[in-house]
């Protein structure tokens, strides 16, 4: 009995302060809800491999998932494999959905992507895996890389809460890495502490422990083949980040 009055007590002071927060304008209470453990409900805009690799181990979690890209029938035949509730909609859908939203599309659609969706994810948390490789995504690429991912995702996306994350490893291991609970870390990118605090929730999830490397200008970094690519001890992402600054 008193261990029930103390659980009550403490979630209650914990929702009272969430509310507050709400009132001066910062996240909505069911996002700021999930960073205390919670269950999400998480839009994908792009399901391809790292989408629905990363969809899927959050569905397994527990998480409620939304699958969405160019494909409709594809979304809807990988939540039906998914399961647990998993469902697939428009990109629209998926981002009005999500209280946390994942973008991983090329980046030479992000520019589709901020027509399309930006005024839905005005305030929201996005996880934004989306590399700017020029050799795929031509001038949009090009311009990308050369102010940096974590900075032109920001212009794509004004208003979102963006962090960086995902964006060197491959789409097999992120779906694996949970059976290996903290093993290697995740480099991330962000300025907004709400939202970093709940991208880590949903990365260690995921498997991984998150990083901070530092904000959306260290983005930049977060690209294949650059000194963080590979999966790396939260130590060794650490030292390696301190040689960047």
């Amino acid at each position: 009995m008193t261990f029930r009055r103390s659980f009550k007590t403490t979630r209650r002071d914990f929702l009272q302060a969430a509310a507050a927060t709400v009132a001066l304008g910062a996240l909505p209470l069911s996002t700021w809800a999930a960073a205390a453990g919670a269950k999400m409900k998480i839009g994908i805009v792009g399901s391809g491999r790292v989408g629905s690799a990363l969809g899927s181990v959050w569905a397994h979690a527990g998480h409620t998932v939304m699958f969405s890209s160019l494909d409709l029938e594809h979304d809807k035949k990988l939540a039906a494999e998914v399961g647990h509730g998993a469902r697939a909609g428009s990109s629209r859908e998926a981002a009005a959905f999500g209280d946390v939203v994942l973008v991983s599309v090329p980046y030479k659609a992000m520019p589709a992507v901020s027509k399309d969706i930006a005024a839905l994810l005005k305030g929201k948390v996005v996880i934004d895996t989306s590399n700017p490789i020029p050799t795929r995504d031509g001038e949009v690429g090009e311009r990308a890389r050369e102010k940096g991912a974590g900075v032109a995702s920001m212009e794509y996306l004004p208003g979102a809460r963006i962090v960086r994350a995902f964006n060197a490893v491959g789409a097999a291991r992120m779906g694996e890495a949970h059976k290996t609970p903290g093993k290697f870390g995740m480099p991330i990118a962000g300025d907004d502490k709400q939202a970093i605090e709940i991208a880590s929730a949903l990365i260690r999830d995921i498997g991984y422990e998150p990083v901070l490397i530092g904000g959306p200008e260290m983005g930049r970094y977060l690209v294949p083949r650059e000194a963080l690519s590979g999966e790396r001890t939260p130590d060794e992402i650490r030292k390696i980040a301190a040689t960047l600054k």
